[in-house]
């Protein structure tokens, strides 16, 4: 495989509530995470952001992290409720310094800040009017992204409204394994639309800050292959793949939902005005993908809303996380996203796997050779695609650390650098050693043979 293209950009993301811990210092707000995880029951083993990565206090460290392994960009989130504790009106000083001060510190050490506005954490406070049930969610939204262009977009180029919409829907409003913790079939198609609407309030208020950067959607993709040839599995796989990967790219590409939404939802499927469509469609710089996994699919009647569930592949390779391994499904959905919405500017904005790593370290190696093994052939597929004419611009990995993993705790593993929750001592697994030669080499590593470091 020959090296990327020139330019192409490296980096590895997080996300506030999984990695800043501190949830409540210096004013800020509790979120709807930081409500769900003190709830009883709701994550495994009682876990809670309280602490995650402690990367609240230990910021300018782990800035030294990322410039050791060369990253040359870092994708974060900002926490609403440190910026604006309600979610609305007065803003916290203390919570934008925090930001700016991590901002300055990765530019000074060369790395560029891409910046994500929202990553499911919204204050409890916008949570106890509605959260995104409430149709004025979207100009609460644009005032808090004009707070945030102000204070960072002199030094930020990189800008994304949301991060998986689709996830903060079904897994928050329609299943209730995320916050808020909702299970309401009716909710599920509004909660989608405000955020849909959210976003596009957004970009117009960073066209109208002046800033020059670029600004951007990020959605998890996951393609659909049926499990049989059967009439009822074909149509189940097309159910599923217009519900999880259409939804929300057809209305800011095409300016309409989906015709299949109304399948899916039935009686629960609203109607929404054109003036509302016109902003959804407000004109992006870039989309993020989120790429994780496949899904093979069958017909199943006891899985409403989409009658669809997945099925497991004999001797195929499957993540701690239960998520197939399966690279070549890369390639195809980057090649789909071009083909179904024009060529346009792409990154891949979250790719990693969570397979079992120690607590502890031994003798200072974490040895994941599955996971290096996954990198490598993620990005030979995207290599792939950008063959195939797909305009990929950059790359970030999922995670730069072993993080909170939303429900399931501390339970799955998906960092390069190692993380040790009791001594919050950071290691960086033979997966960061490789991707640091990726990274310096621009890929060009990855047609040779790398010895595990030691």
């Amino acid at each position: 495989m020959s090296r990327f293209p020139d330019g192409f950009l490296w980096g590895a993301a997080t996300s506030a509530y999984q990695i800043e811990g501190s949830p409540l210092a210096d004013g800020a707000g509790a979120s709807i995470w930081h409500r769900f995880a003190h709830s009883p029951g709701r994550v495994l083993n009682g876990d809670t952001g309280d602490v995650a990565c402690d990367h609240y206090r230990r910021w300018s460290s782990d800035v030294d992290v990322m410039k050791s392994l060369g990253l040359q960009s870092y994708r974060f989130s900002l926490a609403w409720g440190r910026i604006m504790p309600s979610g609305r009106g007065s803003v916290n000083a203390k919570g934008i310094d925090f930001y700016s001060r991590l901002v300055d510190r990765l530019l000074e050490q060369g790395i560029q800040p891409s910046v994500t506005l929202y990553h499911w954490d919204l204050p409890a406070a916008l949570d106890d009017q509605g959260g995104w049930l409430n149709p004025d969610i979207a100009e609460w939204f644009r005032d808090y992204a004009e707070v945030c262009f102000a204070a960072l977009g002199d030094r930020v180029p990189m800008w994304s409204t949301l991060n998986e919409p689709w996830v903060q829907t079904d897994a928050g409003y329609l299943f209730g394994v995320n916050a808020p913790g909702h299970r309401n079939l009716w909710e599920a198609p509004l909660a989608a639309h405000h955020l849909l609407c959210s976003h596009g309030a957004a970009v117009q208020a960073y066209r109208a800050s002046g800033h020059s950067g670029r600004i951007g959607l990020v959605v998890n993709l996951e393609p659909k292959d049926a499990a049989t040839d059967s009439p009822e599995d074909l149509a189940a796989t097309q159910r599923a793949h217009t519900y999880m990967n259409e939804q929300f790219l057809d209305p800011v590409f095409l300016g309409r939902y989906p015709a299949g939404l109304r399948e899916v939802f039935g009686a629960a499927w609203p109607e929404f005005p054109d003036v509302d469509m016109k902003l959804i469609r407000e004109p992006i710089d870039f989309l993020g993908i989120n790429w994780y996994t496949r899904n093979v699919v069958r017909h199943d009647p006891l899985h409403p809303p989409v009658c669809a569930s997945a099925v497991r592949v004999p001797h195929h390779t499957y993540t701690e996380t239960g998520w197939e391994v399966h690279a070549p499904s890369f390639t195809e959905t980057l090649c789909w996203v071009k083909e179904r919405y024009g060529s346009f500017p792409v990154y891949v904005t979250e790719n990693g796997a969570a397979f079992y790593d120690a607590p502890k370290v031994i003798d200072g190696v974490v040895h994941d050779p599955l996971r290096m093994q996954y990198f490598r052939d993620h990005l030979a597929a995207c290599s792939e695609a950008i063959r195939l004419g797909v305009d990929l611009k950059g790359y970030f990995a999922w995670s730069l650390f072993d993080n909170f993993e939303w429900a399931s705790g501390y339970a799955k593993r998906f960092g390069l650098v190692h993380v040790d929750f009791e001594t919050q001592a950071r290691t960086p697994k033979a997966s960061a050693h490789l991707y640091r030669e990726i990274i310096r080499t621009n890929g060009a590593v990855l047609s040779e043979s790398v010895a595990t470091p030691r």
